[in-house]
């Protein structure tokens, strides 16, 4: 069965996404970190279909952290098995680890954190170069308020980011997608989120800063691709 394609408007921003930030070259090892949610599931499909077409050829493989958290509801399935299967059918290799436990009081950035470092030690087990995030424009956007308004800092997350003497990078290669455009992706790969079981929640601080982003992008029409632009658009001498 052929892969269906993507449109051509988001597959120009995927690829000029990766050439700006010079995201993948031969022999890369790239380890998708994949949640269940529809971003990191789209990550992994269009890595694949990248593999397929790129003139540059990498390994893949895709992971899920499981911490367990779907143990709680009886009779619930497993997040790793429902990814699983929708990875299997998409041809990509997939493999599910159990999350290590966190000391002291779980929070989101605590529990954010450990999982972060235990994906980094899996990357370098793995002999893997390359570390792919789900992450898109609008987390992009929403990191900076959180960042400006809870953390006093004037910062984001990036689209490639070395880490470890350049031994490891973190790449997003959805980082130029709005989230409607995530899930057209997701759409014709026929991709389906997986339940998430955990016992917080979302961060309270990104939900809130959410609704107040949505307010202004109803407000003032094409401030989304204005506050993206300003991220990499920063005039130095007049910041404090």
């Amino acid at each position: 069965m052929r892969s269906p394609s993507l449109p051509a408007k988001i597959n120009k921003k995927i690829g000029q996404a990766m050439g700006d930030w010079k995201m993948l070259a031969d022999g890369d090892r790239v380890l998708v970190a994949v949640s269940g949610g529809i971003d990191s599931l789209a990550t992994a499909w269009v890595l694949k279909m990248w593999r397929d077409k790129a003139p540059v050829d990498y390994e893949l493989e895709a992971v899920h952290v499981d911490n367990g958290f779907w143990k709680q509801d009886l009779g619930a399935r497993s997040p790793a098995t429902l990814i699983a299967e929708q990875l299997r059918r998409l041809q990509i290799p997939f493999c599910s680890v159990a999350g290590w436990e966190i000391e002291g009081e779980r929070t989101c950035f605590s529990c954010a954190r450990n999982r972060r470092s235990q994906l980094f030690e899996l990357a370098r087990q793995k002999g893997c170069t390359k570390l792919a995030l789900g992450h898109h424009k609008d987390d992009l956007v929403e990191t900076f308020f959180i960042n400006a308004l809870f953390g006093g800092n004037i910062s984001t997350m990036v689209p490639k980011q070395e880490l470890f003497a350049g031994r490891l990078s973190l790449i997003r290669i959805l980082a130029y997608l709005d989230k409607e455009e995530v899930k057209t992706i997701a759409g014709l790969a026929g991709l389906q989120p997986v339940p998430s079981y955990c016992p917080i929640g979302e961060d309270s601080r990104r939900e809130t800063v959410r609704n107040l982003l949505e307010r202004i992008y109803v407000d003032i029409p094409g401030a989304k691709g204005s506050l993206f632009s300003a991220l990499g658009n920063v005039r130095e001498g007049y910041m404090l």
